[in-house]
């Protein structure tokens, strides 16, 4: 067996929310430090999306800091709560100003493609014509290494009115679809957004959507509201190994915050 590459996936921190009580700074950290516990460290991190709650730089730099402790390379993505320029200039990222948030990061083994799912200025996400043509450029420029495709909203029905609203246009999906079946090197889709651990298939890949370190939705797909529950942060650990991805989702097993 060939030496394991591990990818840590924190999701949703909202750094600066009061809406569901509690402190998501806590949260997070708890997680990092849950993460840092673990016998085997992650190679890299990915965080997917809503970093801030209200896109300020000062909320950004929480983040930063308390993902430094994992001392492993970081890789960020936009939600539908961040904002694409000052996170740009919180993190170095690629792009022109108000461009959608995309590169493409090789990991060794693995590599790491990042589409921005987002549509400024409101929750539901988009994937138009110019974000998919991107995506699939990128996945052709390496068709031979194992991906993981990250964005923030996941390209699934919930079952849910109230999250599929927030979600992404069935027309998007199927278009994503179509690109993911044609590059059977995109072994994993990976999102946030819904605050839970969900999974379907898309294009013939798995896609896994990760809690939030902040708060969880509650599961109940006949309301058409919203709502949270008391259950602990957690995060994904996507292990390569032999060109074969595992995913992981791992509960934090304290957290400081109380919803009240």
């Amino acid at each position: 067996m060939g030496t394991p590459f591990r990818l840590a996936q924190i999701s949703d921190p909202h750094i600066g929310a009061t809406w569901a009580g509690g402190d998501p700074a806590a949260g997070l950290a708890a997680t990092i430090e849950e993460v840092r516990r673990l016998p085997d460290r992650p190679d890299a991190v990915l965080i997917s999306g809503d970093l801030a709650d209200n896109a300020a730089a000062a909320e950004y730099e929480v983040v930063r800091q308390l993902v430094s402790r994992i001392d492993a390379p970081s890789y960020v993505l936009g939600g539908n709560h961040d904002d694409r320029d000052t996170m740009r200039g919180c993190f170095e990222l690629p792009g022109s100003n108000g461009a959608p948030i995309q590169y493409a990061a090789g990991l060794g083994p693995l590599r790491l493609v990042v589409l921005d799912s987002t549509r400024p200025g409101e929750d539901p996400g988009e994937l138009d014509r110019e974000r998919l043509a991107w995506l699939e450029a990128a996945l052709a420029a390496d068709p031979d290494r194992p991906t993981i495709v990250a964005m923030h909203h996941p390209p699934l029905l919930t079952g849910s009115s109230a999250w599929d609203e927030l979600g992404l246009p069935s027309s998007d999906r199927a278009a994503l679809a179509e690109i993911v079946s044609r590059n059977p090197q995109v072994q994993r889709v990976v999102a946030g957004h819904v605050h839970r651990t969900i999974t379907a298939e898309l294009g013939g890949s798995v896609v896994l959507t990760v809690p939030s370190t902040y708060v969880q939705a509650r599961l109940d797909l006949s309301s058409d509201e919203i709502s949270f529950a008391h259950e602990p942060p957690a995060f994904a650990m996507h292990v390569l190994v032999d060109g074969e991805l595992t995913s992981h989702v791992q509960p934090v097993a304290r957290s400081d915050r109380d919803l009240g």
